[in-house]
């Protein structure tokens, strides 16, 4: 039914260190490099691993097609936000250093195949993936980056929800994304979205459930509170399994489960039929 592109993709930057390593969640012990064959998936599990924003693009979009967009925004500190031994400035700090990037979103624009998109990745080891004024504001770029070229809208998130240290100028960016993203459907451009573990808080209950299409890596986190902080607050157990991309799936929250190795031939797929359209 559809035209198969095979491509063999190697991730440049290689995390694994020795041998062999000990998996998150079965505690198996991996041999790294069929680890890295299977793009960072238990092969005992099929635990997904997290993947860094640029680790993301490496994977999906087409050698040197890349064009990152709008690098230069900073974050700011406009509530000069303290922790009891630290700053939101030296966190910030500490998180560029850590990962390269200025925030936790990198948008740009490549191929996917033939196919040209707007793509925006978010980076869950930049402060734990949340979504400040640049994340809100990249995003918002990003769809008008789409009107502007006449191209679908890719979107991957990870995310443990809005950024506290920002207050109500990041809660803010919830609607600000919500309604850059609508405009989209203005334009007949796709809008497709691709959840990955976690993706909950501010995140899940704005942008992130509001694509055309939305995919989910299987075993993701998807949901608003996460599972403890709801067990806590009604005091019963949940069922097993309760919020994974399975249970999303079941529940009519995500479209399909796709494993990492066929994300984007996946997307392919999804772009080829809507192009000939």
């Amino acid at each position: 039914m559809f035209r198969k592109k095979k491509e063999k993709v190697e991730l440049v930057e290689k995390k694994s260190q020795g041998l062999w390593r000990k998996c998150e969640k079965c505690e198996q012990i991996i041999y790294n490099q069929e680890w890295e064959q299977r793009y960072r998936v238990c092969p005992n599990c099929n635990y997904h691993f997290r993947l860094t924003a640029m680790e993301r693009i490496q994977l999906l979009i087409d050698p040197m097609t890349f064009e990152e967009q709008d690098r230069e925004i900073y974050p700011v500190d406009a509530l000069s936000f303290k922790y009891l031994d630290t700053t939101y400035k030296e966190k910030l700090k500490e998180a560029q250093e850590k990962t390269g990037q200025n925030d936790g979103i990198i948008i740009g624009k490549g191929n996917i195949y033939e196919y040209p998109i707007e793509i925006g990745v978010m980076d869950f080891e930049f402060l734990g993936g949340s979504m400040g004024s640049v994340v809100g504001e990249k995003i918002k770029k990003a769809v008008f980056y789409a009107i502007k070229y006449k191209i679908p809208l890719v979107l991957v998130a990870t995310s443990g929800g809005a950024r506290m240290q920002e207050g109500m100028l990041s809660l803010m960016q919830m609607a600000k994304t919500s309604a850059a993203v609508a405009k989209l459907e203005q334009y007949k451009l796709p809008f497709i979205m691709i959840l990955t573990n976690p993706t909950t808080g501010g995140v899940s209950a704005s942008f992130a459930m509001l694509g055309d299409i939305i995919m989910a890596e299987p075993g993701a986190l998807v949901g608003f509170a996460g599972p403890r902080v709801i067990e806590q607050t009604i005091k019963q157990k949940l069922p097993a399994g309760f919020q994974s991309s399975e249970f999303q799936l079941e529940h009519g929250f995500v479209d399909m489960i796709v494993e990492r190795k066929n994300l984007k031939q996946t997307l392919f797929n999804i772009l080829d039929y809507l192009y000939d359209w």
